[in-house]
């Protein structure tokens, strides 16, 4: 993990997810998401006392188990508040409901893992506890209440709202709760004048421009893969193996669910939109473009 300033008050941590830091005076600091778990919470108190900081607060721009796995470690040790907004609360505070949203049921023990599964903490609404230098910004679509954080250096902190073009590439088709929202997000990221991005995966940047663009193009891309796959009556797990076919992706158990519960919302989306219709034959559900 490395340490970087990139505004007066504002800094973050380089990290499989970076993570924010904003001083909110000489001794106090927030933190934006705490990684993946214990370890990671642990190497983000080493640098904040390193630094001769305290851990005021913690605001978590969604509940993904990668993005609130140190919450509790931290919490515990400096009795900081978690902040958080909406539905997001509910899945930290119950960190099950994570994979048993994704399984659509109890989920089975292969599924109960760091990647899907954080520890539960206590948290407050972010809409009323957010301190002075810091904006929220609602950024939905990859999750249920996701949101970025704007600091008074005018950096944007946006959490998931955008893929990197190797995420792309590589696995073509990245979770989303809900499209339509998600397309929504890509058109305000657009309307933002920030001095700098800072997405969750990816490096920081200036300009993100290209990866709206590219992740808009792919939301698209597989649009019109699922369309031209139900020229005929089609099961969901018909759907799912094409997908996975075309984009010569692993199928694993935790693929299974996220890529699952992406497909689904792939067709609500399409459903919604009036593009594709459903039916029951011998107790199975088909899905097919509308005529």
């Amino acid at each position: 993990m490395e340490l970087v300033q990139v505004g007066e008050k504002t800094y973050y941590i380089k990290n499989g997810t970076n993570i924010g830091i904003y001083q909110i005076d000489s001794e106090n600091v927030y933190l934006i998401d705490t990684g993946n778990d214990k370890e990671a919470g642990k190497k983000i108190l080493k640098i904040v006392e390193e630094k001769g900081w305290k851990v005021k607060g913690i605001i978590n721009t969604h509940s993904n188990a990668d993005h609130i796995g140190g919450n509790k470690i931290i919490q515990e040790r400096t009795a900081c508040k978690i902040l958080a907004h909406r539905i997001e609360r509910a899945f930290i505070e119950d960190t099950i409901l994570e994979p048993s949203f994704l399984y659509g049921g109890y989920p089975f023990l292969d599924l109960q893992n760091k990647f899907l599964l954080a520890k539960s903490t206590k948290t407050l609404e972010v809409e009323e506890n957010l301190p002075e230098g810091l904006e929220y910004v609602e950024l939905k679509g990859h999750f249920f209440d996701m949101i970025g954080v704007k600091t008074s250096d005018n950096i944007y902190f946006i959490a998931d709202a955008l893929f990197s073009e190797e995420t792309i590439l590589k696995y073509h088709v990245f979770f989303l709760y809900d499209v339509e929202s998600f397309l929504g997000t890509l058109d305000r990221l657009e309307t933002l004048k920030g001095e700098l991005y800072i997405p969750s995966h990816i490096a920081a940047t200036e300009d993100i421009t290209m990866l709206i663009q590219s992740n808009r193009k792919k939301v698209y891309e597989i649009i019109d893969l699922i369309l031209k796959f139900c020229d005929r009556t089609r099961t969901f797990e018909e759907i799912l193996a094409y997908l996975f076919n075309t984009y010569h992706l692993v199928m694993n158990a935790n693929q299974y669910v996220l890529i699952g519960s992406t497909l689904r919302s792939y067709l609500s989306y399409l459903y919604n939109q009036k593009k594709i219709n459903y039916q029951f034959q011998e107790n199975k559900m088909l899905w097919k473009q509308r005529d």
